[in-house]
Parts: C-alpha cells; structure tokens; sequence
C-alpha cells in the first residue's frame, strides 16, 4: 500500500520515493535482482547449448585433413578450405535431388494440412454422430501400426504406389497427434461466430474458408512446418518405394554421397586426377549444413505464430 506524503514524495512498503511530477519508480529488492540474474544465466546456458553445436558443424565443415588430425577439439579453423562443398556438388544429381525434395515437402504439406483440417473440423463438434467412437479409433492409431513390412506390402501391392511420389505422400498423410491438438483449436474458436454466419447464409465449407481457416492461421502455421520438416527429412520412405534416382529427394542423394566417400572414389577425383579428396567428417558436416539451411531458412517467416499456436491448440479442451 502506497501513501503520498507533504514533500510530494511516496511511501511504499516503508520506503520514500520521490516523483517529481514524473511517474513513480518502480523500487526492486535484491530478491527480484537476483531472479532475473538468474533468469538470463539460465536462458543464456540453454542458448548456448543450442546454437554451440550448429556452429561447430558449421566451421568443421571448412576445416582441413590436416587441422582435423592435429587439432582434437577446435570451433574455428586455422585453415579454411571448400573441398567438402566441392566434393558434395560434383554429384550432378544434387540440384535435381533439391527440386525434388522441395515438391515432395510443399505437396506433402498441403495434403497433410488439408487432411488434418478437413477431419479435425467436423470432429470438433459435439453434435456430430458417430464422433465418439471415430475419436477413439484416432487415439489407438496413435499407440498402435501395423509396421514396415505390412505398410510396404499395402502401398506397393495393393495400392500399386511403389515407383510414384504417391507412396511417400499419402500412406502418411495425417498425424493423429496433430489432428487432435488441431481439433481442440478449433473448439475454442466461438461457436457464436459460426451461428452468426449461418444466418447470414453461409455453408459448413464457406464457415471453415472464411472464419475458422483465418483464426485458425497460428496453429495451422505451426503444424505446417511441422509437416515440412517431416518431409524434407525423410529419406527411409524414398529408400523403399522409389526405383528411379531422378526421383530421390536431397536427403537421400546426400546419403549415398556419404556412403560413397566411405567406400570409393568420387566424381570429383574422377574428373580432376589433382583433386585432394576432402576428410570423412567434413564431408558428413558439410552434408548436415546443406541439408539443414534451407528448411532452416522457413522458421523465421513462421516464429511469430509458432508458440502461439501450439500453446492454444495444446490448452483448449
């Protein structure tokens, strides 16, 4: 409690401050100093600890055979050389490899977006028949699969998708974990706002477009990236299902190079006789830079949503 005194000064909790006129200063203890001290040690470790190991991949994939061999342990190199890059786009497979992996994410995101909503939104409404047991049906598929070979053997025998990028989009197009959070946002979303469109004429599929979509637009964000990154990461499913290599995606191009420079000679020394031939582990760095920066490049366009939108999705009932 606050009391103003004669000399135009404030009393709070026992001490005298003055205001002058001006607002009135905020007085901390040194128990708040020193929880905010501690505050900024503790973000500032786990900072570290997130961004130290990027840097490190990042610099030692510059670094050369024979910095690696005498220096153990280093974050910048004394000597920075390019031949990993190099080495990595020899292979003229690279850029196709790219182009494929970036319609494989953008397509597999809108599949799986669109399916999520479109199941997620009818299951948000409790009038809606059936919806017990279809909810129930969502929670075991999180907790159970039929495994590998039984979803290989439905997918290419069955479904006839072995050879087509059908089989790395749809066998996986929905995520039970993300419909549900989906589905307890749109529950949250005022059910007068719906009823007042209805009146005004609007259908179930124009209520979904024009109200709930853009209310919806932090969660589906969030869910979004979370798809493409899935997407562009994989590289087991393009292993099993593909047949032609003009088809595989960057992640799986950037294996064989791997598995290629443990094995034999590359492109590059087969072109240029002269060609030092780059070490192992800055050959396996430089390929997690090039297959990391540009979904990378992604997070920022859609930070601003991000906690937002897992926050009120994971909270609403």
């Amino acid at each position: 409690m606050a009391k103003k005194n004669e000399e135009n000064t404030v009393v709070l909790n026992g001490k005298t401050i003055n205001v002058n006129g001006g607002p009135v200063g905020v007085y901390r203890t040194a128990g708040s100093i020193a929880f905010d001290i501690l505050n900024y040690l503790v973000i500032g470790l786990a900072a570290f600890t997130t961004v130290m190991p990027i840097i490190y991949i990042i610099f030692n994939s510059f670094a050369t055979e024979l910095e690696l061999q005498t220096r153990s342990m280093f974050v910048i190199p004394h000597t920075w050389s390019l031949d990993a890059y190099r080495y990595i786009f020899a292979s003229p497979k690279l850029i196709r490899a790219f182009g494929n992996s970036v319609l494989i994410t953008v397509c597999g995101t809108l599949i799986n977006l669109f399916f999520t909503v479109t199941m997620a939104y009818p299951l948000s409404k409790k009038f809606l028949r059936g919806r017990t047991p279809i909810l129930n049906l969502v929670i075991i598929s999180m907790f159970f699969s039929g495994g590998m070979i039984p979803g290989y053997v439905v997918v290419s025998s069955w479904l006839g998708m072995r050879g087509t990028y059908w089989a790395l989009l749809l066998p996986g197009a929905i995520s039970a974990y993300n419909m549900m959070i989906v589905k307890n946002f749109f529950q949250g979303i005022p059910a007068e706002l719906e009823e007042s469109a209805a009146l005004d004429g609007c259908n179930d599929l124009t209520i979904l477009w024009k109200i709930v979509l853009p209310l919806s637009l932090p969660v589906l964000a969030t869910f979004g990236l979370f798809y493409a990154v899935g997407h562009w990461n994989s590289y087991f499913a393009a292993m099993i299902y593909l047949t032609d290599d003009k088809m595989y995606p960057l992640q799986l191009i950037l294996r064989n190079i791997i598995v290629t420079a443990e094995s034999s000679a590359s492109d590059m020394s087969l072109m240029d006789p002269n060609f030092v031939e780059p070490p192992k582990q800055s050959i396996k760095m430089a390929v997690i830079v090039v297959a990391t920066v540009p979904i990378m490049c992604v997070y920022p366009f859609l930070q601003k949503y991000f906690v937002k939108g897992v926050m009120v999705g994971a909270l609403k009932g």
